[in-house]
């Protein structure tokens, strides 16, 4: 009997997925847009396996919103460990707000219909407001994805005759 909970699977999920984020930023490959599939790809995975297995399970109930608990367990565990590693990393890594604000000054004096003091002000904005935003972007698409992965399996496994 598999006695892996929906919640280790999510803490395994989320952990595979920021020791894969770590590599990639430390072998300056972080920044391909192919790597952003890897991570759509693991957690699609670790929600199939808490899926699967709850489907497997002699637990399993064919409803919608049983099947999604078992998955939104999981996804809420990915989501959380995503969002800390977002705001530990944008938050010891102000570099990365540096270089953000000088690459949107240069597309603000490039669109040319704000003065030098409201890019400066606009830029402030932007350095002071950097992890808040990376942290609400994280929040969002995560639990956005999660639901959808999670949706997609749970409606899957409905139309499956088991």
């Amino acid at each position: 009997m598999n006695k892996i909970t929906p919640l280790i699977k999510g803490l395994i999920t989320g952990a595979v997925m920021t020791g894969i984020n770590f590599l990639l930023i430390y072998t300056n490959r972080a920044n391909n847009s192919g790597s952003t599939y890897i991570f759509y790809l693991l957690y699609a995975a670790g929600i199939a396996w808490t899926l699967i297995d709850y489907f497997r399970s002699a637990n399993y109930k064919a409803s919608f919103g049983s099947i999604f608990g078992q998955g939104f367990r999981c996804f809420i565990i990915v989501t959380l460990i995503t969002v800390l590693f977002t705001g530990i990393y944008s938050s010891t890594h102000p570099e990365i707000a540096e270089e953000a604000a000088v690459n949107y000054r240069k597309e603000l004096v490039k669109q040319g219909n704000k003065t030098p003091a409201q890019i400066d002000e606009e830029i402030n904005s932007v350095k002071k407001n950097f992890v808040t935003g990376n942290v609400s972007l994280a929040i969002f698409g995560s639990l956005i994805t999660g639901a959808i992965f999670t949706a997609v399996g749970a409606g899957l496994l409905l139309i499956r005759k088991k």
